[in-house]
């Protein structure tokens, strides 16, 4: 029920790009297609907030988090124009992020269909691994700058076929797949013969903090009044559900 109101929403980014957060394209100079993504406008575009606000998305994170109450931390939509050949390297989202905690869902809504080939793909179980990527640039794949020592480059996924157990899934329109910050996804350089939209909202549990990273995060969240160690800010990360 909620797909046509996050394309008229999404249609709104993709319009007038300047007008609204974090606009990015993702295709190098020379590349075919485009690849669109923006985040952080939740409280600019009405669709958006319809949706996080009265639809069954927090009730869902919450659920899915095992906590007791799911904190809105934003929403990131994306958009692949046919022809276009970039893939999404592979990345977990956490060592983007401004907080620190297992309490996690990001919650991916399709709203076109994608066939296999162009789907995204995740590892199950990698947020178990117990490491920390770093982020990397949805551009050239180049790692964020980041200086802690924890973090580490990604393994090379695909240079090793059949060592990773992949999950993947031909996407119908309002098709949502929930996963954990920590997650390792992406997806691969197969053209898209069709456009490929979809909308994510990011979601925060019971032991989820602030953590002041030394480095690049994306969205590149400052001045919040927040310290380490406190739970980000209810008037700007608003509590949706409780259980």
């Amino acid at each position: 029920d909620w797909v046509e109101p996050l394309r008229a929403g999404l249609e709104r980014n993709l319009a007038r790009p300047k007008d609204y957060a974090f606009p990015c394209e993702s295709v190098p100079e020379g590349g075919t297609g485009r690849f669109f993504d923006s985040y952080c406008n939740w409280h600019r575009i009405p669709e958006y907030r319809d949706y996080l606000f009265h639809s069954c998305v927090a009730s869902m994170a919450g659920q899915f988090m095992r906590s007791t109450s799911a904190q809105f931390f934003h929403e990131h939509v994306f958009c692949k124009e046919p022809g276009t050949r970039q893939a999404t390297p592979w990345h977990h989202d956490l060592p983007y992020y401004c907080v620190e905690g297992s309490q996690t869902a990001s919650i991916y809504v399709a709203l076109d269909g994608a066939p296999k080939e162009t789907a995204v793909r995740f590892i199950p179980g990698s947020h178990r691994w117990g490491q920390l990527y770093y982020p990397r640039s949805f551009v050239d794949g180049a790692n964020y700058e980041q200086d802690d020592p924890r973090v580490v480059s990604a393994p090379d996924i695909d240079a090793c076929p059949g060592k990773y157990d992949f999950r993947v899934w031909a996407l119908e329109p309002g098709d949502a797949i929930v996963f954990h910050f920590l997650t390792l996804h992406g997806t691969t350089a197969a053209e898209n013969q069709t456009r490929r939209r979809a909308f994510s909202s990011r979601w925060l549990g019971d032991d989820v903090v602030y953590l002041e990273r030394r480095g690049e995060t994306s969205p590149p969240l400052n001045e919040l009044g927040t310290k380490p160690g406190e739970r980000m800010r209810e008037d700007w990360f608003p509590i949706l559900w409780r259980q």
